[in-house]
């Protein structure tokens, strides 16, 4: 839990300062690349439109545009290390001065009347995509300035000679909707999109997290036997150190009774060390061969006095139940999964654990409120919104995420539904193939 709170924490306070969020740094190089493409594409365009079809051009005009941007670009290219990365309000900077040179580009090209005109969107979607949602904002807004200023563009779009295309004052309205359209349309989707692969990696970060920190907490305990180990001879040398000194003062010698002290203090040290050891190889024991019931009580055990009383049901016989080798993944997953069902329950919760020869199932139902439509179609995905109970914190969002994720690892199948309505409460079927849970899973 200490790894969701952390990852969560994080993960908020990159929502609320984006501006400092590694992911919204955008890579000067990648801009860079861009430009020269950018670049290349209008010079080609200009030199075919111009020398290729003989169409009449302002090419000097369009030259100084295009050499400003490739201008600006070595600049940037010689200045700055290829690993630096932007600011959000220096790639808006960026961004806006792209912009603003291809907005001009085509206004002395015919404006809205241009083919490329759309190409204008451009800038927008890779802010949308890699920037905070207040940079991305001002510069839609700049590119709908501009589009709007294409609609006044006194020249006309390069044509064969002796004609002149001229865009009905409707139809210009048409292409400029289309444009603010197509923009706003983008822009949407690219930032939920991109927000969406941000929060699904905070998530598996989280994911990793949890997986390393059982992992650190599953070997504590050959640590602790390491310790009791390298402690012991120690210890024994000074216990047998101060029973000779006791010996040899006199009863009523006022260091006698601190040598004492130090004997039975050293004495309860090495008890603590001999239970360590025991501890340790219990727990190695039960880690190597843990049976299905003695798994699903591991699961229980911390959720008992939770003040919702917790029911197991078993409907296979326990002589014939699985044993496997112990998996952190899979007692965390349940786990969490069971304290969801014991946040929503109201009295009780139903654990019911099936086997045969070929499956294993274990079915969770609370007796709460159930989930509602919108977060049953999405249960499973980062961040989802809890169900209803505003009493509550979190939960059915990173956490029940990671259940999930860990699960799946194992082999297992996952299903969330709801109860019958006359029975309300939520449902979780997680069933393996039973010769996963005989052998070592691979997570």
């Amino acid at each position: 839990m200490a790894a969701i709170e952390t990852v969560s924490a994080l993960s908020d306070k990159g929502m609320k300062h984006s501006d400092d969020h590694s992911s919204r740094r955008l890579r000067l190089q990648t801009l860079i690349r861009l430009r020269w493409l950018a670049i290349c594409g209008q010079g080609l365009t200009v030199a075919l439109v111009s020398l290729g079809l003989g169409f009449d051009i302002p090419l000097v005009m369009a030259a100084i545009l295009i050499a400003s941007l490739a201008g600006l670009n070595m600049y940037l290219t010689f200045w700055f290390p290829a690993a630096h990365r932007l600011t959000p309000r220096a790639t808006l900077i960026v961004l806006s001065f792209d912009l603003i040179q291809l907005s001009a580009l085509l206004f002395i090209t015919g404006g809205l009347a241009n083919p490329f005109a759309p190409l204008i969107c451009v800038p927008v979607v890779i802010s949308f995509a890699s920037q905070p949602i207040r940079y991305s904002m001002a510069l839609i807004v700049i590119a709908l300035m501009a589009t709007t200023l294409l609609a006044f563009s006194p020249f006309s779009l390069p044509w064969m000679p002796g004609e002149e295309i001229a865009l009905h004052p409707v139809m210009q309205l048409a292409v400029w909707s289309a444009i603010a359209t197509m923009m706003g349309f983008a822009a949407f989707y690219t930032h939920r999109v991109s927000r969406e692969a941000i929060e699904l990696a905070d998530a598996l970060t989280a994911t990793e997290l949890v997986l390393q920190r059982q992992k650190h907490l599953s070997q504590l305990d050959g640590l602790a036997a390491a310790a009791a180990h390298e402690l012991g001879t120690p210890l024994a040398t000074i216990s047998v150190v101060a029973k000779e000194m006791e010996r040899g003062l006199a009863k009523d010698d006022p260091l006698r009774e601190d040598v004492m002290l130090l004997r039975s203090q050293s004495e309860r040290c090495r008890d603590i060390l001999r239970r360590l050891t025991t501890l340790s190889t219990e727990g190695d024991t039960h880690m190597r061969n843990l049976p299905l019931s003695s798994m699903i009580e591991e699961v229980i055990a911390p959720h008992r006095d939770a003040g919702v009383d917790i029911v197991l049901v078993e409907k296979s016989e326990r002589a014939k139940e699985p044993t496997g080798i112990r998996n952190d993944a899979v007692t965390y997953g349940l786990g969490n999964l069971v304290e969801n069902a014991v946040d929503y329950a109201q009295n009780e919760v139903t654990i019911t654990v099936e086997h045969d020869a070929a499956r294993i199932s274990i079915t969770i139902e609370d007796d709460g409120e159930g989930y509602p439509p919108d977060i049953l179609a999405r249960i499973g995905e980062p961040y989802v919104t809890s169900r209803n109970r505003d009493d509550m914190a979190g939960g059915l969002g990173l956490g029940l995420f990671i259940a999930k994720t860990l699960l799946e690892r194992s082999g297992a199948s996952l299903r969330f539904e709801n109860k019958a309505e006359d029975d309300p409460g939520a449902r979780i079927i997680v069933s393996w193939p039973r010769y996963l849970m005989e052998t070592k899973a691979a997570i």
